[in-house]
């Protein structure tokens, strides 16, 4: 801050004091100054300044204002200004005086930074992006500009560039925690965990005990599969904000502190809740959740972890879990009915209709064993598709979906307003959700109802509990006549079976029966952590101490650290089935995994997915459990359209003997898995075309309703 105005000692003591942090004895001796001087603008000046290094805003704006008032055209006192408005939450007010500080001085970076930051706050990104690219022209080695504009672009989707800006800073000074910590979690995004880790130990190295770091790093250890560091560094964090900060913080450490209090304290929680879910604690993460959601009620991503949990949860009934999808509704999705448009959509019930299709999976997914062949075999003449992309990275896969519809539109940065007027204005006719409550979701779109018909399938497997969707994708297996009191939406079952599945060719022929050659019989499963609970453990351990000498192979990533393959070998000890019957780990791909393995199992209550279709196609039959409407007869659906009900079991008790039924003839378990993927290419699990006509069907059945309904000349 310039001392300009006198007498000039006195202003050089007063700076003095104030750039050691003594602000007391800087305001004391700013308020003498100006009794001394009242038409000073410098001690009116320092004294703001003072005043907004002590979070008094509403002081330091008044003291400003005074300043101005002396010397109106001053770039420093009203960028100064803008940041104690800023400070105030006064934002637009803040803006029209960084503006005022550019143009007045334009080459006074800190004002177009101040600015380009403000918005980038305010969500305007492509204005925040302009100002920040001038601020880098008048000083191209400005850090705070490259890192923050790193961040940007991220938010854009503009991934190489924003690494580029990472990497730039930390070229200037590879000492930058906030550059090194953004830039590990751009590469977490992108898969690149050890250099992501890496960044992220850095970063705490630099700045030990930063609570935002110490959770970035918890975010990578959890990917990576150290659940239990994971834990501990969000403890950490957790620990640090919850202890006094110190009596005379900086203004940046004190802001950086209250936002870590107001927006970080739920998301360290929720954090804590993902790890508890991996590690199938599921109480403890619903708790987690539920206390996030008490400091957060309006993040509905959090809400979405919650009832994403609670569909794994091995207790609770359905009808208590769907009251919790009920919440989600009145607290996400009814408030948005009032602001409900007219659809000016054309009501000819044979019309070509545009259909859009919603989903964060386009890209390598498992959502593309059932995505690719469904817009592959689309009729083109009848259905006009829109891809409605929530991508922060693409690859070679998400080229292949460009090609396969007629519009593709990027969703990444656009708010669920932005989007909801684009489909709108795009004139869709049927809105699909492809994701239900599964990362990056778009169902605040959905819950503004931008499209007359909008349905939900494939991703998440249950109700969304937005009332908003009209349709839920099913058929009488997944969603038995009765149930529909579960679901929010109205349940839609398909002519044919839901179940579908394109393998990949990578996964090579299928092997021999193994337990021919081993002389026992080896039962697997490729499951998720969370998948597993005390009733699956017990049914699985059943069966393992009925058939001795039978091993249980339990194969993903979950079990990649061996602190998970010990804790999980200690469950089912405490079972009275021994370590060395038990292969716990993790390989990909797992076709040699499965070519291991006589009989699959599924899970329950929530079965698996694509991993059962998997199965299948490398020769193993597999018992599933008939449990709760829709994710609790995924099984039964895949078996039921592969013609073998005779492995569904209605209970615990049921799914032990059809397993052992099973394992009891073995010629007769070698000649189904030498002709099971041939059923299955007869199938209609295979048949990509009948699917889809059927899905069709569906679409245009549901569209004439609507056109019965319109109101529409």
């Amino acid at each position: 801050m310039a001392n300009d105005a006198l007498p000039t000692e006195q202003a050089d003591a007063l700076l003095t004091l104030f750039e050691q942090g003594r602000y007391a004895e800087a305001e004391i001796s700013a308020r003498l100054r100006i009794e001394r001087y009242p038409d000073d603008a410098f001690g009116w000046k320092i004294l703001g300044a003072i005043l907004a290094a002590l979070q008094r805003s509403q002081e330091a704006v008044a003291s400003l204002k005074k300043a101005l008032d002396l010397t109106p055209t001053d770039a420093e006192v009203l960028n100064t200004l803008g940041a104690a408005l800023e400070d105030s939450g006064r934002l637009e007010e803040a803006g029209s005086y960084y503006a005022k500080a550019a143009r007045q001085a334009p080459g006074f970076v800190a004002a177009f930074y101040n600015l380009a930051k403000l918005l980038q706050r305010l969500g305007r990104l492509e204005d925040a992006r302009f100002y920040y690219e001038h601020a880098l022209k008048i000083h191209p080695t400005h850090r705070k500009s490259l890192n923050n504009l790193g961040s940007l672009l991220r938010d854009l989707n503009r991934t190489d560039e924003a690494l580029n800006c990472y990497r730039q800073t930390l070229a200037l000074d590879p000492n930058q925690p906030q550059a090194l910590t953004n830039l590990g979690n751009l590469l977490l995004d992108l898969g690149q965990l050890d250099e992501a880790l890496d960044c992220q130990r850095r970063a705490i190295e630099l700045q030990p005990g930063h609570p935002e770091i110490l959770c970035n790093l918890g975010n990578v250890l959890q990917h990576l599969g150290q659940l239990d560091e994971a834990l501990a560094v969000y403890q950490q964090s957790m620990t640090i904000l919850g202890r006094p900060t110190a009596s005379r913080p900086s203004q940046q450490a004190k802001q950086q502190l209250a936002n870590l209090l107001q927006l970080d304290h739920p998301e360290i929680l929720t954090m804590q809740g993902n790890t508890q879910q991996t590690l199938g604690h599921l109480d403890a993460a619903e708790q987690l959740y539920r206390r996030a959601l008490t400091l957060d009620a309006t993040d509905a991503s959090i809400y979405s972890k919650l009832l994403f949990t609670l569909n794994y949860h091995p207790d609770h009934s359905a009808e208590t879990i769907f009251e919790a999808y009920r919440e989600f509704d009145r607290r996400f999705g009814i408030p948005h009915r009032a602001a409900w448009l007219p659809h000016p959509n054309r009501p000819d019930p044979e019309r070509r209709l545009r259909l859009g299709y919603v989903s964060p999976d386009f890209r390598g997914h498992s959502a593309c064993h059932a995505l690719e062949p469904l817009l592959t075999h689309h009729d083109r003449a009848h259905f006009e598709l829109t891809a409605y992309a929530e991508l922060a990275q693409e690859d070679a896969l998400t080229a292949v979906y460009r090609r396969l519809v007629d519009h593709w539109v990027p969703t990444r940065g656009l708010s669920d307003d932005e989007l909801a007027a684009r489909i709108r204005a795009d004139g869709i006719d049927i809105l699909v959700d492809l994701a239900g409550h599964t990362a990056n979701n778009r169902l605040g779109v959905f819950a503004r109802r931008p499209a007359p018909v909008s349905v939900t399938w494939m991703g998440y497997g249950s109700t969304t509990g937005l009332s908003a969707i009209d349709y839920f994708l099913a058929d009488a297996t997944l969603v038995p006549e009765g149930s529909e009191a579960l679901f929010a939406e109205q349940p839609w079952r398909l002519d044919r079976p839901l179940a579908i599945h394109r393998p990949v060719p990578e996964m090579g022929e299928v092997s021999p029966l193994p337990a021919h050659r081993r002389g026992y019989v080896t039962f697997g499963t490729l499951t998720r952590h969370v998948r597993i609970n005390h009733r699956t453990l017990r049914t699985w351990s059943a069966i393992l101490q009925r058939l001795p000498g039978s091993r249980l192979v339990i194969d993903s990533k979950d079990f990649a650290a061996p602190s998970m393959q010990q804790r999980l070998a200690e469950r089912f000890e405490a079972l009275g089935i021994a370590p060395e019957r038990l292969e716990i780990g993790y390989h990909s791909p797992p076709w040699d995994v499965l070519r291991g393995i006589d009989i699959g199992l599924d899970c329950f209550p929530h079965n698996s997915g694509v991993t059962l279709y998997e199965t299948l196609y490398m020769g193993l039959p597999f018992i599933t459990l008939a449990d709760r409407p829709s994710v609790g007869r995924i099984g039964s659906t895949i078996l039921t359209a592969l013609g073998h009900p005779e492995w569904i079991a209605t209970s615990e008790t049921d799914y032990v003997e059809r397993a052992l039924a099973l394992a009891a003839d073995l010629d007769r378990l070698a000649a189904l898995r030498a002709g099971l993927r041939t059923a299955m290419e007869h199938s209609p699990i295979r048949d990509e075309g009948g699917f889809v006509r059927s899905l069709e069907r569906a679409y245009r059945r549901m569209w004439q309703l609507w056109c019965r309904t319109s109101t529409m000349p």
